[in-house]
């Protein structure tokens, strides 16, 4: 009985001393792992696919692969049908879609009714400069062409060369992985507005400004230049509208003093303003970011895995990881945040309805003003009301965060264009009479079907014209991406292709 129990006692010594040296061993081969780096003088070779970033930083990696599970695609249109009255004559009365991950970034850009079908590298409608903020190759492309020769052409152009999802090398160094931008008007907006160039900020504020290479309203001015055979050329140069300053009062102002007009509203005639995705200038007017909170803290929360720390780069909402995100500042329960950012949303929606819908009466009204003998002239102080109306209105929702980033920033917006299209409508009141019409009343826009129909757009041509194009152009693009080594043939395929209901046959 001795020698028994000795013997089970030698034994699960040997297994347990088996596991230490187990674990001791993977523990060193995951030291190992993190401190493989790649060259000082090198780099990570091709350096737009992600994918190669993977053999030196995996866990990144990985998770930032799972932005591939942002597979719902939302249409905003559905949700808010006056949406289409207030882009009537722009391409996003046709097609609007809340962003989905940055995997999907080139490819909903392909899909959108938005950009198009082109029959070849010269046929529109959209500039090269649409493909900015969508892949990693627009930095390649820009040192390999020249900046200004980037941004010209048509987006067709470029279709067959910008094919990397926005990744890696959009915001990390491949030799250091240290935090960069990888557009040079970013830094040049910057100075625009008297703030610290990103090499003058500090780590905390790159962690912000990595992100804000994109998410921010800008705009394209035309710029001429003679290129390298000597030819007169004109470029559509992504610029930051800042040089008045980054609130939206002053970027109005900054619009309203050159006289940029966005397109001409294709009923009301008014010269209007189309905000993008203004994430970073509402949210530095939030609490969080006058804390100094970065938006890394929020949507790449770091997580522990064994005795690792890192970054989680699927970017998405911190709601989905409260415990990792709200829950490291905020003493509070999940529930109960959860409830908090519910009731601003809904703040939100309701004055956004409340004003869109002001503003797209406002343009059917401007219309049948024209329609009934109604001079441009007679219409110009209208015309300025609508267009400072949905612009403050444009910019409290393009970015589809900012009803958290800073709430009552966005109810101020809303509220403040509520008013200036009510003082629209009052105006046409007196305009509309004085032409003999007393009793209009603008036509049904409560569904997207009804919107479109009240704007006069058919979509059947643009979406026919769109499903040719995918089977046509686009495949040759992928084609000639592969044969360049552009994209392997499984990373082509591995991009799922679900766009919006309009191409499902």
């Amino acid at each position: 009985m001795k020698y028994k129990t000795l013997l089970i006692g030698s034994l699960s010594a040997i297994v347990v001393m088996g596991l230490l040296v187990g674990n001791i061993n993977a523990r060193e081969n995951e030291r190992e792992s993190l401190l493989k780096k790649p060259t000082e003088e090198t780099g990570i070779p091709n350096k737009e696919k992600s994918d190669e970033w993977a053999k030196y930083y995996p866990r990144e990696f990985d998770s930032w692969r799972r932005t591939k599970e942002s597979e719902t695609i939302e249409d905003m249109l559905e949700k808010n049908p006056a949406l289409v009255v207030a882009w009537a004559g722009y391409a996003f009365s046709r097609d609007y879609n809340a962003p989905r991950g940055h995997y999907y970034a080139v490819q909903d850009n392909i899909n959108t009714l938005r950009t198009g079908a082109p029959t070849d590298d010269k046929t529109g409608p959209q500039p090269t400069a649409c493909w900015t903020c969508k892949s990693t190759d627009v930095p390649r492309l820009m040192e390999e062409e020249g900046e200004l020769e980037f941004f010209t052409g048509k987006w067709a152009r470029l279709g067959s060369e910008v094919v990397n999802p926005v990744g890696c090398s959009n915001c990390h160094d491949d030799k250091t992985a240290e935090l960069k931008i990888s557009v040079p008007y970013f830094d040049r907006g910057l100075q625009a507005a008297g703030m610290p160039t990103f090499a003058e900020s500090t780590h905390q504020q790159k962690r912000s400004l990595v992100c804000a290479q994109c998410h921010v309203e800008y705009y394209f001015k035309k710029t001429e230049y003679i290129d390298k055979n000597n030819q007169p050329q004109t470029a559509m140069v992504v610029t930051l509208p800042w040089a008045k300053g980054t609130t939206v009062e002053e970027i109005e102002k900054y619009y309203d003093e050159i006289n940029f007009v966005d397109f001409t509203h294709s009923i009301s005639k008014t010269p209007m303003l189309k905000a993008q995705h203004p994430d970073f200038e509402l949210f530095q007017i939030g609490i969080h970011g006058k804390k100094g909170v970065s938006c890394a803290d929020c949507h790449m929360p770091y997580t522990q895995e064994g005795s690792v720390k890192y970054s989680d780069h699927r970017i998405a909402s911190p709601l989905e990881n409260i415990d990792k995100t709200c829950l490291n500042c905020h003493r509070d329960s999940e529930k109960n945040l959860m409830t908090i950012v519910g009731e601003k949303r809904e703040r939100k929606d309701i004055l956004q309805t409340i004003a869109f819908d002001n503003i797209a009466k406002a343009h059917l009204e401007t219309g049948k003003a024209l329609e009934a003998g109604a001079s441009l002239d007679e219409l110009k102080e209208v015309h300025t009301l609508i267009r400072h109306a949905q612009w403050r209105g444009d910019m409290a929702i393009a970015g589809h965060g900012s009803f958290f980033h800073a709430p009552e920033e966005v109810l101020k917006l809303l509220a403040s264009a509520n008013e200036e299209a009510q003082k629209a409508r009052i105006k046409l009141v007196g305009i509309l009479a004085k032409h003999g019409i007393t009793n209009y009343i603008a036509p049904d826009f409560s569904t997207k079907q009804a919107a479109q129909n009240a704007i006069g757009l058919n979509l059947q041509p643009f979406i026919d014209e769109k499903l040719k194009f995918k089977e046509t152009l686009e495949k040759e693009w992928k084609k000639q991406a592969i044969e360049k080594g552009r994209i392997n043939a499984k990373a082509a395929e591995d991009i799922p292709d679900n766009a919006t209901s309009y191409f499902k046959k």
